[in-house]
């Protein structure tokens, strides 16, 4: 009878002890000799021995590698459910039975509580087919309970899961290689999915306010910055975090330096590069943190203080190592500096010329010749202001959209709201081939983003040229007899002068100048790489967001001032003379166009400094109102 018990409790079930798939493993109820107590005493046991079989078959289903019973070694395997994390738990939980194998007279003292704790585990990874380093999680949050055998006997599960936990960490973080093909690691390659919420439509209703509607009246009293997808979403990334796979024990900011350790890696050992000039970028200490990532396998408690120790020391050695590349051996410095002089226009005298040179070319409609015409023009102005760098030139190229170009590119945003046929300026682009590893920096997303800056530059640099010329014809003419007609034109033209001046003199001083300086001074303050990143991020968003890119309000007056602008200096070019019939009117049309802008620009900047929320606009407001014209004229120029 004894001999029966232990090998029903040894998941050996016979005909005192009889297994039922449904019931478990029972007393037969044909044994008259067994006093009704003996038979319960004894079912209590067959419990223990009805969980320890549904332990094996999960065991042998998921691994195969357990003692193999005949009366379940048919069973259909588990569907769903597979993985490395899944077999190290099964390992675990046989680890955890053989004690009992090995103490089956001590069932009852030892047993009787942990079984029916882990049976919960189990079912639960069952039940919710719980995958991959969720499985961490379900086995730490039950292993957290007041029972101490319990408690130890899942933490030795874990740290069975642990031990492949370090083996992905170690490969990943050290040789840059993800070792993941069910998915269950919390990184993965390919972009985060990032559920963007629907944002609600609201009502356009004209205020009266020059055609300021209510959504944009909200959108300024909050000062809600709009983020345009193609300006300040995240760039894609080849790595991300699978968050639903990080267990809770793990914090969201370790997570980000497992990830940015092992991009960093894995880019350096994809990249052919010279190792005598790179190096390691471990520095050759790959074996020291393997060791330190062992020891901490070999732990039979996971502690968080010593595992985000080491990825500290981890994530500091390679942080520096890539600042070393970038800014000493890389040039960052420099390289920033081209692209301050060629993408927000530092260069000023160069596009000067480029814009004389270019401008009859991309005043009309982009052609498949446009292109190539334009980078001559350019490579002649370089030559005119004796930018001779054979070594830089060649690295720039812009380009031209036009209809039909097989072009992947994300096509140039149209500054003009009018719907009017594209020019060659508003088809104008610059690309810049960024040099190994600066990519990591400057990614494709990023040069987009220095483009819209780019194109909005130039466009008012463009205006401000076209005036000057204006004023050049003006003083051609001054010693002639001037009509009424010539008095509003040039006043307009004054007037003119004087906003987009002051809007250059914002953007490239009070913008431009003041982030960049902000930007070298918090580069040449660190030696970590992320550090860098962060303050350039903070730089192009400060760019777009202070040039008002992204204030969909001061943004859309902006552009239609100067549309108005380019559209009277059109005007003049056409008309050196005195005007005809057509030409007053269409000048009349202008003058009436600037005068609603213009006073829709000042009530939106004056609103904005009347609250004292926006220091950007506040700037801009001060430069043209430095000495209270633009208040004295009732916040309207062109009068």
């Amino acid at each position: 009878m004894i001999h029966e018990l232990l090998l029903a409790l040894s998941g050996y079930p016979g005909t005192i002890f009889t297994w039922n798939k449904r019931t478990g493993l029972q007393v037969s109820q044909d044994l008259p000799f067994l006093h009704p107590s003996e038979t319960s005493v004894l079912n209590r046991l067959c419990k223990l021995g009805s969980d320890y079989i549904r332990f094996t078959e999960f065991i042998e289903q998921h691994t195969g590698h357990v003692h193999q019973q005949e009366h379940h070694a048919n069973q259909p395997s588990q569907t769903g459910l597979h993985g490395i994390y899944l077999r190290a738990f099964c390992t675990g939980l046989d680890s955890m039975l053989q004690p009992y194998r090995q103490a089956l007279l001590d069932l009852e003292q030892e047993f009787q509580l942990l079984f029916p704790s882990v049976i919960v585990v189990v079912e639960t990874i069952k039940s919710q087919k719980i995958h991959g380093c969720q499985i961490l999680e379900t086995v730490y949050k039950h292993s957290c309970g007041g029972l101490p055998p319990v408690r130890m006997a899942l933490e030795k599960i874990l740290a069975v899961c642990h031990g492949v936990m370090y083996k992905q960490l170690a490969a990943w973080m050290l040789h840059g290689l993800l070792l993941d093909q069910s998915e269950e690691f919390f990184v993965k390659q390919g972009p985060s999915a990032g559920g963007a919420a629907a944002n609600q439509e609201e009502e356009e209703e004209d205020l009266g306010l020059g055609g300021l509607s209510g959504k944009q009246l909200r959108e300024l009293q909050d000062l809600r910055l709009i983020e345009e997808e193609n300006m300040l979403a995240p760039s894609l990334q080849q790595f991300s975090l699978r968050t639903e796979m990080l267990p809770s024990y793990i914090p969201i900011r370790v997570a980000e330096k497992i990830l940015f350790v092992g991009e960093s890696v894995q880019m350096f050992e994809n990249h052919n590069h010279s190792p005598s000039r790179a190096g390691s970028i471990l520095k050759h200490q790959e074996d020291m943190f393997a060791a330190e990532l062992h020891k901490l396998k070999q732990q039979p408690l996971f502690s968080l203080v010593d595992f985000e120790n080491l990825i500290d020391r981890i994530r500091s050695t390679v942080a520096e190592h890539l600042w070393t590349l970038m800014v000493e051996e890389s040039e960052l410095l420099e390289q920033l500096k081209i692209i301050k002089d060629f993408y927000l226009l530092g260069r000023g005298e160069l596009y000067q010329v480029f814009i004389d040179l270019a401008q009859q070319m991309l005043k009309t409609p982009p052609t498949a010749v446009t292109e190539h015409d334009v980078n001559v023009a350019f490579q002649q102005a370089a030559h005119k202001v004796l930018l001779d760098d054979d070594n830089l030139l060649p690295l720039l190229h812009l380009t031209v959209d036009y209809q039909g170009k097989d072009s992947k590119a994300t096509p140039p945003q149209d500054t003009s709201p009018r719907e009017s046929p594209p020019t060659g300026w508003a088809a104008l682009g610059l690309t810049y081939k960024v040099q190994w590893p600066l990519h990591i920096l400057f990614t494709p997303a990023v040069l987009e983003k220095y483009n819209v800056v780019f194109r909005y530059l130039l466009s008012v640099r463009r205006v401000q040229s076209q005036l000057q010329h204006c004023w050049a014809l003006q003083m051609q003419r001054k010693h002639l007899k001037s009509s009424q007609t010539d008095a509003v034109k040039w006043r307009l033209r004054n007037h003119m002068a004087f906003l987009i001046d002051n809007l250059q003199y914002y953007l490239q001083v009070d913008v431009l100048e003041s982030q960049f300086s902000q930007l070298l001074q918090q580069i040449n303050s660190t030696r970590d790489f992320e550090s860098i990143r962060l303050a350039h991020d903070h730089f192009l968003s400060n760019l777009l967001a202070q040039s008002f890119i992204l204030l969909k309000p001061v943004f859309h007056c902006l552009n239609e001032i100067l549309e108005l602008c380019h559209n009277f200096c059109s005007l003049v070019c056409q008309s050196v003379s005195s005007l005809d019939e057509r030409g007053t009117s269409q000048l009349d049309f202008l003058v009436k166009g600037f005068r609603r802008q213009s006073s829709l620009l000042f009530k939106i900047l004056s609103s904005v400094r009347n609250h004292q929320i926006n220091s950007d606009l506040a700037q801009l407001l001060l430069r043209l109102d430095y000495n209270k014209y633009y208040t004295q004229a009732g916040g309207t120029l062109g009068r």
